[in-house]
């Protein structure tokens, strides 16, 4: 079974405390988890931010707005209960319970003319067809946004040379932590020209390892053939370890084959050069900064 959207969890939820006693929240999720029979898998399933599991998260915001429709409250931290309002709804035997149920009480009301902004009549449709959690929106947004990004970036380096190519190589890989220093690593990249070999920078700050490198500005297809050629270089150099990086693709063929030698050959196609740039801020520049604030519950302990 997916994982069910945060309103579809609103009315198993307020099921769960009906008892009237109070129940700790993470005894609510695994209850929650184990009536929608998540798998491990499912359960360790984590936003795209890395920040918090995607179930957990969707049981929090299930919590959130049925507290702010006073169905449940928070008695002490972190253990809840349900309300005689919520008492009453569950009386009426609702078959769901979503956003737009919620819009008939009114604390929720209340709540939701306080965070009307300029755009309310788009803010009203949106709630009204959500899915996802404000976060998982948010993140979905950043996704996207990146997307366009390494798009764009991909763009970019085709109308460049050669050489600048081999430069944003060097740049990507001293933000990654690698060459020791920029002249170093520009001494190192592009002088080896050793039979499929482009370059060679040093592993650590200390050049205690060294790592070759093939850099293709490529629009068709890495196949094979040119990876084993790679790999042919790296022996001849009795290297172990490589990287070859191309703007574009790799068949599965190669792919298969750098899993069954004895060398580390790491393949880095375009997509995944674009999103080495924008993680480590190479070629790209911050336009926006949004801080994404939680309680901080320590605080709130009153002793």
């Amino acid at each position: 079974m997916a994982i069910p959207d945060f309103q579809t969890l609103m009315l198993p939820f307020l099921k769960t405390v009906e008892d009237g006693n109070e129940h700790p929240f993470k005894d609510l999720v695994t209850k929650l988890a184990v009536e929608f029979k998540l798998t491990q898998d499912e359960l360790a399933e984590m936003l795209p931010s890395r920040r918090a599991p995607t179930f957990y998260n969707r049981v929090a915001w299930t919590k959130f707005y049925l507290k702010k429709a006073g169905l449940i409250t928070q008695v002490k931290r972190s253990y809840l209960s349900i309300t005689a309002q919520g008492k009453k709804v569950l009386d009426s035997k609702p078959t769901l319970i979503n956003i737009k149920f919620l819009e008939q009480f009114p604390e929720y009301s209340a709540f939701k003319e306080e965070n009307i902004t300029e755009n309310s009549t788009e803010t009203k449709s949106i709630d009204a067809e959500l899915k996802s959690t404000p976060e998982e929106i948010l993140e979905s947004a950043y996704e996207k946004l990146n997307s366009s990004l390494v798009v764009e970036i991909l763009e970019n380096i085709m109308q460049c040379s050669p050489s600048f190519f081999e430069r944003l190589v060097v740049e990507l890989l001293i933000a990654m932590g690698y060459g020791g220093t920029r002249v170093g690593a520009g001494r190192a990249i592009g002088q080896s020209g050793d039979g499929g070999i482009d370059g060679i920078i040093d592993e650590d700050r200390l050049g205690l390892d060294s790592i070759y490198i093939q850099a293709k500005r490529w629009e068709g297809v890495v196949g094979r053939p040119e990876i084993q050629k790679f790999v042919g270089a790296l022996q001849g150099q009795r290297a172990h370890k490589g990287v070859f990086i191309t703007t574009s693709e790799f068949t599965k063929e190669a792919q298969e084959y750098v899993k069954n030698i004895n060398n580390k050959v790491v393949l880095i196609n375009g997509f995944a050069l674009a999103r080495l740039m924008i993680e480590n801020s190479v070629g790209v520049s911050t336009a926006t900064t949004y801080q994404v604030k939680k309680i901080d519950s320590d605080y709130f302990v009153d002793e």
